[in-house]
This record gives C-alpha cells, structure tokens and sequence, in this order.
C-alpha cells in the first residue's frame, strides 16, 4: 500500500471589497497552483525516481505517519553500519569487550576502498575508534575489522547480522557484509531500516549519543559526520547516511522535539542534496504530527538467537551466546505501518535505559568526558574470579537469599519471578556467586533497592549454565532506573527492563 502525502497550503489574506472580480479570480488561481506544486513537492521523489523508498514513524506510539514504498527492497549502502554498530553495543554493554578493546586490521579490512581510515594491515585502533569512526567517515575497513573481530570472520559476522536482523522483526533485510559496499544480495526497506533506528536507540541509549557526533579526532586528522542535518535542523540527533551507485543516497534520521520523537527513512535519492531536502521536508511536517504521549513497551523480548555452527574463535562464540538479558525483538502483534517497535523515551536530556547489562566498574573506558563510562571486568571469567574470591556468604544479607535460595533449590527450573520492571547487575557460572553480588548490591544500594526482590535467571550458554543476577519488584520504569544510578555510583553497571 502507497501513502500519499500532501501539504497544507498557506492562507493568503486579501480584502475583496476593494478588489474587483478579475484580480480575485487570478490570486484564488495562484493560491491553486501553489497548492498543486507543494503537494508535488513531498510526493516527488516516489514519481520521478524509482529507487526512493521512505517511511515515517512515530517513536513513541509506534505509528507510521508516512509511508512510500516503505517495503520494497533496496541496498542499504553504509547504513549496513547500524547494524555493525548495534552488535558492537551489544557486546561492549554484555562486558565481551570494551572500549578500549585493540581492534586489529587484516589485509582485508586494510584493502577496503573507501571510505576508509587507511589504517595498515597489523595494525591496531581502539572499538571506540572504530564506534566514531563508522558515524564520522563511515569507514569501511573499520567496519570489517570491527566484523572480523566480533564473528571471527566477516561472513559470518553477516550471518550474526542477518540473524540479529530476523530477531528485531527485520523480516525482508539481508546482509552479506559489514560495510555495505556493493553486493547484489544485500538488500533491505525503509520499514526495516526504520526498525533497526528505533531499536539503536531503545536498547542502547548509553550508546546512542555516538550517532551524534560532529567529528572526531583520529591522528592528525579531524574527521567530520556525513550527515549534514545534525546541527542544521533542530531536533535532528542522528543517525547515519549511505550510498553506493546501485543504493543511492540513503538516511536515516532520528528526532526529537518539543516532547515529540519520529524515526524517518529515506531511500534512494538521486544525490546527497535531494535527499538531505526530502528529510527536511519529512520531519518539518510529520514532526508537529507525532504524539506526545506513548513510550509504551511495545517490543517483545526474547533470548538471544543461536550462533552459526561454523567454528569460530572464542570472541565470536561469545558474541552470540551472550549472558547479556534477552535483547528485545519486534512482537508478532505489531504488523508496520499500523504499529510498530518503539523506544522509551528519553528522561528531560538525560539517555534512560531500558535495556542495560552490567558488570561490577572498574576503570572508565575513554578519555572522553562526555563518552567515558566504566567498564567491568571484561569477560564472565573474570567477573566469576573475583566473586570466586570471596566466601559464598560474605556480605550477603540471608533473610534476602534465603527464600529464593530454597525455592531454587525444590525447583530449579521453575523459579518464581517478579513481574513488571527488573533490574539487571551481571551474570555468573554459578548461582552462589550470583546471589552474592545480588547480595553485595543491595547492601550498597540503599533506599533504591530497600523493596527490591532479588532473584536469578538461569539460561544456557552453550554447553554450561549461566545466571543472571536480578533484582525486582519496581512499580515503574522510573524507579528501576533510579536504583540503577544509584548502583552505577557504587560502582555497579546495571540495565533496567520490563519483565
């Protein structure tokens, strides 16, 4: 189904007593042409150019405000690096690596063409480098090499990508690698795109300032973003831009304004100057249309999907068989352009967090004042070490335990859990540690978790168990996220999300 748009025509104030009928007759002519041209205007680029593709969506109701051939397949171009950049989220926030993480370049990654950082085979930059790389330049050999790093391989790093992109409710994306320089079987919607923007921003807000990034200083070189409506227009705070021959130019841009939030999508222009006006025009319009209310939870949550059986080295295992909580995906209900898959808003400036994995803080991962964050220890081996260290029952409140220790213990598989807003503080190979950091947490979180229930979630990791150490019992999202701050100045990550 095509959805038209148009545009409202301005009013032109006249005084018709004074005027005779002939000079009426010719400004109402006027004041119809006008109209006609301006409906043409927004409704163009689906009449003169078949590659354009675009879809409005409202960030917090879930409606599509604008739709045009919104699911038709097209090449993504680098806005393949969305999803490149949300598996990198994932794994920096389930602790696999951090910031600081030496991301290594093979020939391959080095002998991308561009654009590129030019970065040498052997040669190494950080997974923060590579992050503001990708948003900047849209580094291709970055991309790869932040892919081989992740999956072991580029291609199967695709594999991970596609999958990723089935779990979000991408059902029409396919991607066959990490940059998106050209290949005929990569291919995508504006809706699926749309998809992906909304949950960028959903399940990683404590990420998602990096899409707005205006440049960045790598060496000698200060490299600035491609994407000419940050700054330009207001409200506009990300994400990012693409193109290939066979794409076009490709956008995808989020908003925020006056309590109003749209995720907008533009596919296909015929040159970067087209599609930057198409996207002016999307979000002048559709923005005032945008509710103000929702923020509703409308993504189902399910576990992880399960890796390729391809052997791969360790880094990429763990990359899929995460001891993270289990990553949002869009609810069979939810059919776009009726509704879809939308983020919680963000509190007065500050990023909420819907959707966080913690480890115990141990040291901030960039020098970066407004970037930096602390980051755990980077593997459940090391996090289970120190626990480890200490004795099963020290420091751990028994009258908090003892009760879910027992209920645990008559039926491990079945373990009572709370309902509505959880939080989440880190993962363990065994359930005594876990339920001592829950143990250690409370004691140091104060008020914010003096009602708190803690709890653990056992899942399979392969061919062991892991346990997610939780605690529950919040009425809101707002307090799940209170006693998270009040965690993270203990020094505890954390990550609220509904149950």
């Amino acid at each position: 189904m095509r959805m038209k748009s148009s545009v409202v025509s301005q009013s032109v104030f006249f005084d018709i007593a004074k005027r005779p009928l002939r000079v009426f007759s010719k400004i109402a002519g006027r004041i119809v042409l006008a109209g006609a041209i301006a409906v043409l205007a927004l409704s163009a680029p689906a009449n003169a150019n078949p590659k354009y593709a675009g879809i409005v969506v409202d960030a917090k109701t879930g409606k599509v405000l604008y739709g045009e051939d919104a699911d038709e397949l097209r090449y993504p171009a680098s806005l393949t690096k969305m999803m490149t950049l949300y598996l990198t989220f994932e794994a920096l926030e389930a602790g696999r690596i951090s910031k600081s993480t030496p991301v290594p370049f093979s020939k391959n990654a080095s002998a991308e063409p561009p654009s590129k950082l030019g970065v040498r085979a052997g040669r190494s930059i950080t997974v923060e480098q590579a992050i503001l790389s990708l948003v900047t330049r849209s580094a291709n050999d970055a991309a790869t090499a932040l892919g081989e790093l992740l999956g072991g391989s580029e291609q199967r790093f695709a594999r991970m990508m596609t999958n990723k992109a089935r779990a979000l409710g991408m059902t029409r994306t396919t991607y066959r690698n990490a940059n998106g320089l050209p290949n005929t079987e990569q291919k995508t919607t504006a809706r699926d795109q749309a998809r992906l923007g909304l949950a960028l921003r959903q399940h990683f807000p404590q990420y998602y300032d990096y899409f707005s990034t205006r440049s960045f200083r790598f060496g000698k070189q200060t490299i600035g973003n491609h994407n000419r409506l940050l700054g330009n227009v207001r409200g506009v705070d990300g994400i990012k831009t693409g193109y290939t021959r066979a794409s076009g130019f490709n956008l995808v841009t989020s908003a925020q304004l006056d309590g109003r939030s749209i995720i907008a999508v533009v596919l296909g222009g015929t040159s970067g100057g087209s599609r930057d006006a198409q996207m002016r025009k999307l979000v002048a319009k559709y923005m005032p249309a945008a509710s103000r209310r929702g923020g509703g939870n409308l993504i189902a949550q399910a576990p992880i999907a399960e890796p390729p059986a391809a052997p791969v080295a360790a880094v990429a295992q763990a990359e899929v068989q995460s001891a993270a909580a289990p990553v949002a995906v869009a609810s069979a209900a939810m059919n776009l352009p009726n509704t879809g898959p939308v983020p919680d808003f963000r509190y007065n400036g500050e990023n909420s967090k819907p959707v966080e994995m913690a480890y115990a803080a141990t040291k901030p991962a960039s020098d970066n004042p407004v970037l930096s964050g602390k980051i755990a220890p980077n593997t459940l081996e090391a996090q289970s070490a120190k626990l480890a260290a200490q004795p099963a029952d020290a420091d751990v409140d028994t009258q908090i335990t003892n009760s879910v220790a027992a209920k645990a213990e008559a039926q491990p598989e079945a373990e009572a859990q709370p309902e509505g807003w959880v939080i989440q503080i880190g993962a363990t190979p065994d359930k005594a540690q876990a339920m001592t950091l829950l143990g250690n947490a409370k004691e140091k979180g104060g008020k914010a978790l003096r009602n708190a229930t803690p709890f653990t979630v056992a899942f399979s990791n392969g061919g062991g168990q892991l346990y997610r150490a939780r605690f529950g019992g919040f009425d809101d999202q707002d307090k799940a996220v209170n006693a998270c701050k009040a965690l993270k100045k203990k020094g505890f990550a954390c990550w609220a999300s509904q149950q």
